[in-house]
């Protein structure tokens, strides 16, 4: 089977269960982003080595495993993330150190790169549970789910779902504009130093593109969903930060690559490579749009 093929195959597999997952949300999107942050987290210490650091990877990897579902917890009401908590956390690893590393260990670089490991993967993929349960859409029809119709198929989608689908989408847009607008016009490159492939047309793309989803995006799922209306310009607006915050979070993502001297993050998924070749940009948007979810967004009473 040929790489395009094996991509294609894989995706035509994942995309209905990842799709499924955030509409059902709850348990299985809290295990769905514990298993990605766990494995994203892994890859993150591994491109780590290879830029000479010694992050505390067992430590890391379990920590970013079990983001996701304290966060779960808390939407539960079973476990409360509190500042302290997290403070502590940061601390019995900091003290870890002096066993686990040493003078010798460099551990300045394994305590900051362990901890950024955690951030950088499950902090930020925490923020897709957090807009699946956003206070946006809480308080509308959170509990019976609403038929939309795609042209003779109906799908009963909660408002919650519908608002993490928007920057997911968003981001596929900005992806596929900036690749076909890449490939066509072509022209000056946008950081040759950190991405050769990428070029100004391309990023000019992806930011139309997202522009246009976002509105359309808003104008039919989100006010019949989700009860949530934008402006024109607030749609609009919301399409480009999110498409920025994207191309940023693939830059970064190539960066630290190119530091840790590999070409994929790993090739765990047939086809695609790593977890976080796939989900970089995520990384970016999600906390952008979750923030710019609670201002944008107008109520709409039906």
């Amino acid at each position: 089977m040929s790489e395009l093929a094996l991509r294609v195959v894989v995706s035509i597999v994942a995309a209905p269960l990842a799709l499924w997952i955030v509409l059902v949300g709850g348990a299985p999107l809290a295990a769905l982003l514990a298993m990605v942050s766990a494995v994203g987290a892994w890859e993150f210490f591994r491109i780590a080595r290879g830029a000479g650091e010694h992050p505390v990877a067992d430590v890391g990897i379990v920590l970013a495993g079990l983001v996701p579902l304290a966060i779960h917890a808390s939407y539960l009401g079973l476990f409360t993330v509190r500042p302290a908590l997290v403070a502590l956390l940061v601390l019995g690893l900091l003290g870890g150190t002096i066993w686990l590393r040493g003078v010798g260990g460099r551990p300045i670089g394994s305590a900051a790169t362990t901890i950024l490991g955690v951030v950088y993967t499950a902090g930020m993929l925490g923020f897709a549970y957090a807009i699946r349960y956003h206070d946006t859409v809480i308080g509308y029809d959170t509990v019976a789910a609403k038929h939309l119709a795609l042209g003779p198929f109906a799908l009963r989608v909660p408002p919650g779902g519908a608002l993490l689908i928007f920057p997911l989408v968003i981001t596929w847009a900005s992806d596929i504009g900036a690749y076909f607008t890449g490939r066509a016009i072509g022209g000056r490159k946008l950081i040759p130093s950190v991405s050769p492939g990428k070029t100004v047309a391309g990023a000019v793309g992806g930011l139309v593109a997202s522009m246009l989803v976002s509105w359309l995006y808003a104008r039919a799922v989100l006010v019949p969903v989700a009860s949530l209306g934008f402006t024109p310009w607030g749609a609009v607006l919301f399409g480009a930060l999110i498409s920025m915050a994207a191309q940023i979070g693939d830059l970064f993502e190539s960066l630290i690559k190119r530091e840790g001297g590999v070409k994929d993050s790993s090739r765990i998924i047939p086809g695609h490579g790593g977890i976080l070749d796939r989900f970089d940009s995520l990384l970016f948007v999600l906390p952008v749009a979750y923030l710019l979810l609670g201002w944008l967004p107008i109520p709409v009473f039906r």
